[in-house]
Order: C-alpha cells, then sequence, then structure tokens
C-alpha cells in the first residue's frame, strides 16, 4: 500500500500568506497533495510542484477553466455543505446534494470531505466512498473508533485519507487495524510536525527484512571485471548498505563507505557493489543489474537490522577493477544452499559479518557474512515460481 500526506491549506486555516508558509513548509517537508480551495490552485502551482486538490466553491459542476494551471488534480466536495455539517443530512441520503454531485461530475478525480460528528456522518461517509476516488474523514475529538469502523467496511473502491493534526496522530491512523489509512490530511501550520507526518507515512511504507548469517566457504582472486560504484543522493550511515549478489536468491549485505581509511576519505553517498552482472535489490522487492542503473532509478538501502528506505542514484562509475569471487553457504529447509558474489579487491570494501564490519580483504572461509535469502528465481527483476539454475 502506498501511503500519502495530504496538507490542508483553504481559507479556514488563515491568509494567504499564513497559507503559504503552510504549503511552503509542506513542499519542502514532501508532502504527496496540498488541499485548497478552487480559487488558490493557480497560486499554489506557483509555490511547486505538487497535487493540489481544491473544495468545490458550489455544488454547481465546474467548467473547464481557460487556464490549465487553475485546474485542480482533484475536486472534493463537501465544504460549507453536507460533508462539514454546515447543511443538515437529509433523511434519506438519495436527497444528499452531496453525493449528487459526486455522482454527476465523472470527468475528474473527485473526492468527499466528511466531520465525523456523529453515527449518521460514518454512514454518509461510506455512501460517498461508493463514488469518491479519494474519502476525508475529520473527527471532532481523533478517536479511533470511527476511523476502525470506516477501514473496516469501506472497501478499495476509496482511498481512506484521515484528517489528523499531528504526526503522531498520523502514525496511529496508518497502523489502525493493522491496514491503516491510505494517507492522512494534516492540519498543522507547524514545519516540524509537517516533516514529520512525512516521515511517519515513509516509514510506514517501508519494507523489513529478515536478514541471516552464511558461512564463507572460498574468497578467490578472479582478475579483472567492469566493477560498479552506485553513488546515491543521500548520506548512509554507519550500519546502511545494499544488497547485492551473482544470484537473485542470495543478496550480501555491503556496506556504504561511511568508515574513514587511512588510505581515501568516506563516502557516504556510496556503496562500491560489484561486478556489473550482479544483481541489487531496490524498493518493493525488486532486483536490477547493476549494469543497468542510471542517475533518477531508485535503489533499496538496509541496514543491519534489515530496516530499509529508498535512495534516488546520483551517478553509476563503472571501472575496471581486480576483484574476488565470494562463495557463502546458506542452511535451507531443503539442505545446503550455495550462493555467491565477485566485490572488488579493496580494504575499503566492507561486509558484514558476526564481528562486525569487516573488510572483504581480511574474509576468510569460515567467517559467517550477513545476507537475504530468498528462493525465488527472476524473471526481469521480480520474483517468480520457475525453476532457474544459477550457478
Amino acid at each position: 500500500m502506498t501511503r500519502s500526506v495530504w496538507l490542508k491549506a483553504d481559507g479556514t486555516v488563515g491568509d494567504w500568506e499564513s497559507r503559504t508558509e503552510r504549503i511552503t513548509a509542506g513542499l519542502e517537508a514532501g508532502v504527496d497533495w496540498v488541499l485548497v480551495d478552487e480559487t488558490d490552485v493557480a497560486k499554489v502551482r506557483e509555490l511547486g510542484d505538487v497535487n493540489v486538490a481544491a473544495f468545490r466553491s458550489d455544488a454547481d459542476l465546474v467548467e473547464d477553466a481557460e487556464d490549465e494551471g487553475a485546474v485542480p488534480d482533484a475536486y472534493v466536495v463537501g465544504k460549507n455543505g453536507e460533508g462539514d455539517g454546515t447543511v443538515d443530512l437529509p433523511p434519506d441520503l438519495s436527497g444528499s446534494a452531496d453525493l449528487s454531485t459526486l455522482r454527476r461530475d465523472d470527468r475528474s478525480t473527485r473526492g468527499a470531505y466528511v466531520r465525523i460528528l456523529g453515527k449518521e456522518y460514518e454512514t454518509f461517509a461510506e455512501a460517498a466512498a461508493t463514488d469518491a476516488d479519494y474519502t476525508f474523514v475529520v473527527g471532532e475529538d481523533w478517536t479511533i473508533i470511527p476511523l476502525e469502523n470506516l477501514i473496516a467496511r469501506i472497501g478499495e473502491e476509496t482511498e481512506l485519507i484521515a484528517g489528523v493534526t499531528t504526526a503522531e496522530e498520523a502514525q496511529t491512523a496508518f497502523e489502525t487495524l493493522e491496514i491503516g489509512a491510505d494517507g492522512v490530511l494534516l492540519d498543522s501550520d507547524d514545519p516540524d510536525e509537517i516533516r514529520e507526518t512525512c516521515e511517519v507515512r515513509d516509514a510506514a511504507e517501508r519494507e523489513h527484512l529478515d536478514l541471516e548469517y552464511a558461512t564463507v566457504t572460498a574468497v578467490e582472486r578472479t582478475g579483472m571485471a567492469d566493477r560498479v560504484c552506485v553513488d546515491t543522493g543521500s548520506l548512509m550511515e554507519g550500519s546502511e548498505g545494499m544488497l547485492v549478489g551473482s544470484m537473485s536468491r542470495g543478496l550480501f549485505f555491503v556496506h556504504a563507505e561511511t568508515a574513514e581509511s587511512p588510505y581515501v576519505a568516506s563516502r557516504p553517498f556510496r556503496v562500491n557493489a560489484g561486478a556489473v552482472h550482479a544483481y541489487v535489490r531496490t524498493p518493493g522487492g525488486g532486483t536490477q543489474y547493476l549494469s543497468e542503473l542510471t542517475s533518477g532509478d531508485e535503489v533499496q538501502v538496509v541496514d543491519t537490522d534489515g530496516d530499509t528506505r529508498e535512495a534516488v542514484v546520483g551517478r553509476v562509475k563503472i571501472e575496471k577493477r581486480p576483484m574476488f569471487r565470494v562463495e557463502a553457504e546458506v542452511e535451507t529447509e531443503e539442505g545446503v544452499d550455495r550462493v555467491e558474489t565477485l566485490l572488488q579487491n579493496a580494504e575499503t570494501i566492507k561486509v558484514h559479518t558476526r564481528e562486525g564490519r569487516t573488510a572483504v580483504t581480511d574474509l576468510e572461509a569460515g567467517d559467517e557474512m550477513l545476507l537475504h535469502y530468498g528462493d525465488g528465481a527472476r524473471h526481469f527483476g521480480e520474483t517468480v515460481e520457475e525453476s532457474i539454475i544459477e550457478k
């Protein structure tokens, strides 16, 4: 599930100067959407590149604007209507003006904004969800029960967006009933709160991997090969690196060049990942050949505990270098499996053993080396149930 952070920045949160500060903080933090009044759409687009949703100014369908920049990416009904309690809900929802607007306008992406003022508004939100691409639910006294009810009842026909005011509330929304809301609508001016909410979103999306140790059986000089350094747009920590290997089922943990060396300065944005033929793990469980990586691609950064994050490739350096072939054995339910990779013969390349960060030049048979093992084969980087022999 891809989570999203929406930032509420309509006229109810302050004047345009205040809204500009809020939107700018959101752009810098990396929010996915900004929700504003329809008259502010073009001004938001001038501030930066972000998805813009707009509250409809009234229940009438709006004709296409002459200026494409003034057309939002999604329209939202409910403000100053039944959704926010300005207009009473009709006894029979078939007579709802907000629901009628949602159903009539099928030309654009649509959202429904509902304040949960009582049980009847939960029912209203459920009805809106059948026609809305996005359903915003905002609790007055933020409690988990209405959100639990809606997560349990609303299917995949809509994305459920929970109204929050803090990063802590956002984390709860993302974790509710283990499924969590698809996104949050944040109402806050605090730049730190906005940034932390985006960090919560990122953490909720990240994969956790089960890493294990394999026993090294051979470390051999193999001569020259085309070696790949992956330079990312992010600074990595001392416990972080990437998963690479000659065989997709066994990817070795290689540390980023975060450690100081008497021979070369640290390069905490870089992983010296191995030869061009090797796989590197990418976000979502895919792989790419190191030779195929280019600037702008995403790779998965992983730490020694198995926690992951994404990093953008800034540059790939391919140079001829002397290499080691590293072979290791993994204990599986079917028996012992052998996996291997090629790594540059240089003391600055560090892997992770039981003793911690270890230079590949110090690696010996019998050492235990950290890796990620999986029994699936790969086809164009995706796991497939197929018999493929790699040796």
